[in-house]
Order: structure tokens, then C-alpha cells, then sequence
């Protein structure tokens, strides 16, 4: 396993998939107010929602996101103690046209 690892790079991958991702969710961050927070290293990444007026955690917000990206075929994860964060799962090994056309839907959600 850790010859794998090795030999297909899969640290430097795990970097540049979270760092795609992290450029899409700060992107999306200026027309979603309730995206408050996007963190995470390599890809590890969480985005955290809260209420625009109040700033209290919303998990309302993060179900609708998870809903509508539902809808267009992308399977996402809440958690979190408030149930407010998608917590982003992909294999390191995700064909990048695949990835590509996840953060598509994940802009499209969040526009909505």
C-alpha cells in the first residue's frame, strides 16, 4: 500500500484535488452567504453553513445543498455537532473529468 501511495503520488494529488476544491468553495463563498467557513488540509476538506442574518449554524442550509446536489448526481455528507457541514469524501484516485464536473454541481448548488 504504501509503495502505491508512493508510486502514484497520491500525497501530491490528495494537495492539488483539496486545493481545486478549497478555489471553488472560497469562489462560491461570494455569492453564498451561508457559506461561512471552508477548511481542511489536502483533501480534507469541510464547508460550514450558518444563517446569514444570525451567524448560528444552519443545518437547514447544508441539507438544501446536499439535496440539490442530490438531484444532480453528486452524493455529499453532513455532520458536525450542529449538522451544518458537508464534509467532502472522494477517492484520490477520481478520474479528474469526474471531479471537474463534481465542483460544476457543487457551483450550481451553491448559486441556488
Amino acid at each position: 500500500v504504501l509503495d502505491i501511495i508512493e508510486d502514484e503520488q497520491l500525497c501530491q494529488r490528495a494537495d492539488a484535488l483539496g486545493e481545486r476544491l478549497r478555489v471553488v468553495l472560497r469562489d462560491c463563498q461570494a455569492w453564498c452567504a451561508e457559506l461561512a467557513e471552508v477548511r481542511g488540509l489536502g483533501s480534507m476538506i469541510a464547508a460550514e453553513f450558518c444563517d446569514a442574518q444570525t451567524g448560528e449554524p444552519s443545518a437547514a442550509a447544508a441539507q438544501k445543498v446536499q439535496k440539490l446536489a442530490l438531484e444532480q448526481g453528486l452524493l455529499l455528507l453532513t455532520c458536525g455537532q450542529y449538522g451544518n457541514v458537508i464534509r467532502f469524501l472522494y477517492p484520490l484516485t477520481i478520474p479528474d473529468a469526474q471531479f471537474e464536473a463534481a465542483l460544476r454541481i457543487i457551483e450550481s448548488v451553491m448559486k441556488q
